[in-house]
């Protein structure tokens, strides 16, 4: 028991410090990529320094390793066992009586740790930073985005309306309105728009709204020419209210009360990226309190959710294609197709994913299918080559 521990223990600080190289080297080199892409995008706007570009790749960095963490155990992994039996050091263990299932629980802890490093502290790091940088990126190198470039111009919310009925909805329609900041250029024009969608008030122009009942029977239809959102209702300004009888009010000022916010309904729209790991649940929970569909954050939950698993997996898959014994030959191409097997796991990854956000898939399937096929696979490998 005393070799076994001892001996999982050193396959493990192997397998840790070449994990963490690879996760390294890897981020270094995607970062350095969205760098150059950074740049090349800057080139046609003078006003940006290469210093705001290198802030914005900088601030990325957290979410690139978060990206790369499986794979970076994938290859770390693959390095290290692959070094430890070229050393034969992991086949005397195995003449000694040591089974592979005993000196891997060292390794796959060490993924399970980081997994969950990633998951519980990583996440909330890389959203903050993440969102500062889109922010940055909207603001000084994209020409166009956000909420005012919607298909038609026009935005679609959909809240809880407990004023005339307890379980009744309103959906509201309307072409939000830039900030006086948002127009011109320069370095100028992009902080003020910063500090605009931080704290300026959100407009509507051409507001339509319908109040429905829980069973989406109309009960007033409402336009106005324009809706300021604060604090805790919408301010309409010469509203006319259309009744049952569909005879319209004179104008008039009306507010409509409402659980949103300017940050709720930017964020309904972001990246679920730009939100850790410990924030989602709430938002999930609001989100779909106010009629958004949140299928994308909770697919980004459960992902985060899985990471830890899925690193363990990369971790049993690197050992499963790496431990094969140098005399038996065709090491180079059991590697390759360890490598291949992490690419697999990741079109798969991506192609669930994009059925879970269409709902073809349920989201905790579409989450967690490539982690349990990767389990799959590595257990068939290792008992192959344990057992058979």
């Amino acid at each position: 028991m005393t070799v076994a521990f001892t001996l999982s223990a050193y396959v493990a600080r192997r397998f840790a410090s070449m994990t963490l190289a690879m996760l390294g080297a890897l981020t270094l080199l995607v970062a350095l990529f969205d760098l150059i892409e950074l740049q090349r995008r800057a080139a046609t706007r003078p006003d940006v320094a290469f210093g705001l570009v290198a802030e914005i790749a900088g601030l990325r960095l957290p979410f690139v390793a978060l990206q790369i963490l499986p794979f970076a155990v994938l290859l770390g992994g693959t390095v290290a066992f692959w070094r430890l039996t070229r050393s034969s050091e992991l086949i005397v263990a195995r003449a000694a009586g040591v089974s592979a299932w005993g000196f891997l629980a060292g390794p796959v802890a060490v993924a399970l740790l980081l997994g969950a490093v990633g998951t519980m502290g990583l996440s909330p790091l890389s959203s903050v930073l993440f969102a500062r940088a889109e922010r940055l990126d909207q603001a000084y190198l994209r020409s166009g985005g956000g909420l005012t470039a919607l298909a038609g111009g026009r935005l679609w919310l959909r809240q809880a309306d407990r004023e005339l009925d307890p379980r009744g909805v309103a959906i509201l329609s309307g072409r939000p309105v830039a900030a006086p900041a948002e127009r011109g250029g320069g370095a100028a024009a992009a902080e003020q728009r910063l500090a605009a969608a931080a704290g300026a008030a959100f407009r509507l122009a051409d507001l339509s709204a319908w109040r429905l009942s829980a069973d989406d029977r109309p009960l007033a239809r409402i336009e106005a020419p324009s809706a300021r959102l604060e604090p805790g209702r919408w301010v309409l300004e010469e509203a006319v209210v259309f009744g049952p009888d569909r005879v319209p009010s004179a104008p008039h000022r009306l507010e409509l009360p409402t659980e949103l916010t300017p940050a709720r309904i930017e964020d309904s729209f972001a990246s679920p990226d730009t939100l850790g790991f410990w924030s989602l649940p709430a938002f999930i929970a609001v989100l779909e309190e106010a009629g958004f569909s949140a299928v994308r954050h909770r697919l980004h939950f459960h992902s985060l959710l899985a990471l830890p698993v899925l690193c363990a997996v990369m971790a049993l898959v690197a050992a499963g294609f790496s431990m094969r014994p140098a005399r038996r030959g065709g090491v180079m191409r059991m590697i390759a197709g360890g490598v291949a097997a992490g690419f697999a796991l990741f079109v798969l990854d991506r192609i669930t994913g994009e059925l879970g956000e269409a709902g073809t898939l349920p989201v905790v399937f579409a989450a967690w299918a490539p982690t349990a096929a990767g389990l799959l696979l590595a257990l068939g490998l290792l008992l192959h080559l344990e057992d058979g």
